[in-house]
């Protein structure tokens, strides 16, 4: 498993709720290549909550989305947007839990539309959530322009 670099790190003004890093009130999300697979591991906090010691389902479908877009920049070496989500909610997760696993994968490809399938595994690795998702992807020119991507490398690239 690789560690992917945040492409974004230090560029002024970057305060992504997923992934920035600075956001005070961010997931802090931190991404590695596996495989075909793009994961990140996450602690659930209290603050995340919806119900009593229950991770709010909005939170799962961020998780979800978020890496989504890194299994884009990863896999893909582009960016773009969420077009659509599509979550199931399987087992509810516990805030105590003390680390979930978000995994996700390119589905198929059809021209600019990417489908992808990510999932969100509690500590003893019992499926969770599911979300299957369509990224719709820019040309590289378009991303470097509007979305100041520059390319996504692992550290021992």
């Amino acid at each position: 498993m690789k560690k992917i670099i945040n492409p974004w790190d230090g560029l002024e003004g970057y305060m992504c709720f997923g992934c920035a890093p600075a956001n005070p009130s961010g997931l802090h999300m931190e991404f590695y290549e596996d495989g075909d697979d793009v994961v990140a591991f996450w602690k659930p906090e209290a603050y995340y909550q919806g119900w009593l010691n229950t991770l709010h389902g909005g939170i799962q479908t961020t998780l979800m989305d978020e890496l989504a877009g890194w299994v884009v920049m990863r896999k893909l070496q582009t960016s773009g947007v969420t077009s659509r989500l599509d979550a199931k909610f399987i087992k509810s997760i516990s805030t105590l839990e003390p680390q979930l696993t978000v995994r996700g994968r390119i589905k198929d490809r059809k021209r600019n539309a990417i489908f992808i399938e990510t999932e969100i595994y509690n500590s003893a690795e019992e499926v969770c959530s599911r979300a299957d998702l369509v990224y719709f992807v820019s040309n590289p020119e378009r991303a470097k322009e509007e979305f100041h991507f520059c390319g996504c490398k692992t550290v021992d690239e």
